[in-house]
C-alpha cells in the first residue's frame, strides 16, 4: 500500500503535476509509458520515441515509414483518457464513467465512423477475445451492473480485487473494441483511488499478461504475479521521480 507522505497521495501528486504542465516529471513519464505500452499490446506500430514526440509536441515526424492514422489518434486519445482518469480518480466505478473512457479513447478513429460500432456505448455485435466467447451483446448491461455492484460493495478494495475486476471485465468484453485499454486504465485508476501502487502492463510482458487472463479460472496466480512484477517496475519509477515518497 502507498503511504500518504506529507498528506499527499500519489493520485494528488500526479494531478498536481498534470495541472502544472511541467515536463520531465512522474506524470510526463507515465503518460508516455502508459500510452505506448497499452496501445502497443493492441497492435499499434508507433515506437516509444514517436509516442513521446506526440505527447511533447502534438506532432509526429515519420521516420521514413507511413503511420496508421488510428495509431496516432488513439495515442493522443489515451493522453486525454489518462487526464480524465486523474480528474475523476475519486469517483467510484460506474457504467457512465467506463463508457466515457471508451468514448475518449475511440473518438475520431475509423471505428467511430461506423454506425454499428457504438463509441461510448456497449457492443451491438458479438465478439471474442483470445478465441474465447464473451458475453452476448443483449446481456452486457446486466452483467456489467452485476460486476459493478459486487465490486463496489467491497469494504476495502485491495490489489487482488482490482485484478479480479479486470479479469471479469475482459471476460464480458463490453465494447466492440478498446476493451483491453479501457480495462487497464480502470486498473490504474482503481489502484490510485484505493491507495495501492498502480502499474503499467508492459508490452514485453504481453504473453504473460494474456496467459494470466486465459488461465485465470484455473490459476489466479499467473495474472497476479504479472501485475505484481509490473507494480515493482512502477515502484522503481516512483522512487526515481519522488525520492522521499514512502510506500
Amino acid at each position: 500500500m502507498l503511504s500518504q507522505k506529507k498528506e499527499k497521495t500519489l493520485a494528488q501528486i500526479l494531478k498536481e503535476q498534470k495541472d502544472m504542465k511541467l515536463k520531465g516529471n512522474l506524470y510526463h513519464f507515465t503518460q508516455i509509458k502508459f500510452a505506448y505500452n497499452t496501445n502497443r499490446i493492441e497492435g499499434s506500430r508507433l515506437s516509444e520515441d514517436e509516442t513521446r514526440f506526440i505527447f511533447e509536441t502534438n506532432t509526429l515526424i515519420p521516420n521514413g515509414n507511413s503511420q496508421n492514422v488510428d495509431d496516432v489518434v488513439e495515442t493522443a486519445n489515451h493522453f486525454g483518457l489518462f487526464d480524465a482518469l486523474l480528474d475523476r480518480v475519486d469517483h467510484i466505478l460506474s457504467e457512465d464513467l467506463i463508457k466515457d473512457y471508451h468514448r475518449i479513447l475511440k473518438s475520431g478513429t475509423e471505428d467511430s465512423r461506423k454506425d454499428w460500432f457504438n463509441v461510448g456505448e456497449y457492443k451491438t455485435l458479438p465478439n471474442e477475445v483470445g478465441g474465447q466467447e464473451t458475453t452476448k451483446p443483449k446481456d452486457v448491461g446486466k452483467e456489467m451492473r452485476k460486476l459493478l455492484i459486487n465490486y463496489n460493495s467491497i469494504d476495502e478494495i485491495k490489489l487482488k480485487d482490482i485484478i479480479e475486476f479486470h479479469y471479469r471485465f475482459e471476460k464480458i468484453h463490453p465494447f466492440q473494441d478498446g476493451n483491453g485499454r479501457v480495462g487497464r486504465a480502470i486498473m490504474f485508476k482503481e489502484c490510485l483511488r484505493n491507495n495501492v501502487v498502480p502499474f503499467i502492463i508492459e508490452d514485453s510482458f504481453k504473453a504473460f499478461y494474456y496467459r494470466g487472463l486465459s488461465k485465470y479460472e484455473e490459476e489466479k496466480g499467473f495474472l497476479e504475479e504479472t501485475c505484481l512484477a509490473m507494480q515493482d517496475n512502477y515502484k522503481e519509477v516512483i522512487k526515481r521521480f519522488l525520492q522521499k515518497f514512502d510506500f
